[in-house]
């Protein structure tokens, strides 16, 4: 079976919840593709050629009545990925005001120590997989790293402050971020291990909305499920959208 091109499988997300009703939406999504330059700072590595060109395209796939925002991570693959898809929108005659700008809560703001982190890492055999699981598991130091949800809970409650600061409407805030991020929220919002789903792609992202007055989020791989629980509002429930 054909891996989907990065991106499609986050626009198709996006298309299925625009088909069902939804008109306002923040996508929390990975960078665009980068390098792995050896020697070089992990954070400080940039966007291939392929990656921005990917970014590019994602945003031509938007749709131009949105209005929209795009934020990122303090780091120049997430920044350079918000500012492609932002510019392409705009290109095919799409609403928003100026260019992206960064947000240090959409960075590894959870990560209190690096160069213990990177250690872990380092010193294990399946690297930053069994880092992932050890920090979700709730194993991991808390003087490296915050609580898996305590951090999921505070960058949600973040992007959901931001989505309700938006006047206009239809309108997406774009965020962009990293793997590690996305594997936090995919597990503590939906249930979603990396075990279990596989790797989070370029350009994969979650959805959140509202709906009925309920915060709800979405993936490729998950339909709609309330956020009620870990907001404090009460039971997780599915929230299907019929």
């Amino acid at each position: 079976m054909n891996k989907p091109l990065h991106g499609e499988r986050t626009a198709a997300l996006l298309d299925e919840l625009w088909g069902q009703g939804i008109r306002r939406m923040s996508l929390l999504m990975r960078h665009s593709a980068r390098e792995y330059a050896p020697g070089k700072h992990d954070l400080e590595n940039p966007l291939t050629e392929e990656g921005r060109r990917l970014a590019h395209q994602f945003g031509t796939r938007l749709r131009p009545e949105l209005a929209l925002r795009a934020y990122a991570s303090p780091v120049a693959r997430c920044e350079d990925t918000a500012e492609l898809i932002h510019a392409a929108h705009r290109e095919r005659g799409g609403r928003g005001r100026g260019g992206s700008r960064p947000v240090e809560g959409l960075g590894v703001f959870y990560v209190l120590d690096q160069m213990k982190m990177f250690k872990a890492m380092s010193t294990s055999t399946e690297g930053m997989g069994s880092f992932v699981r050890a920090w979700l598991d709730g194993r991991m130091p808390e003087d490296i790293v915050l609580p898996a949800p305590l951090a999921a809970r505070s960058l949600l409650k973040l992007l959901i402050t931001r989505l309700e600061t938006q006047d206009a409407s239809p309108a997406l805030d774009v965020c962009v971020s990293h793997d590690l991020t996305l594997y936090l929220m995919r597990e503590v919002c939906l249930g979603l291990s990396r075990e279990s789903h596989g790797d989070v792609l370029y350009l994969d992202g979650m959805v959140i909305f509202e709906r009925d007055g309920d915060w709800c989020a979405a993936t490729h791989d998950q339909r709609p499920k309330s956020l009620a629980q870990l907001l404090g509002g009460g039971p997780a429930v599915d929230a299907r959208i019929a």
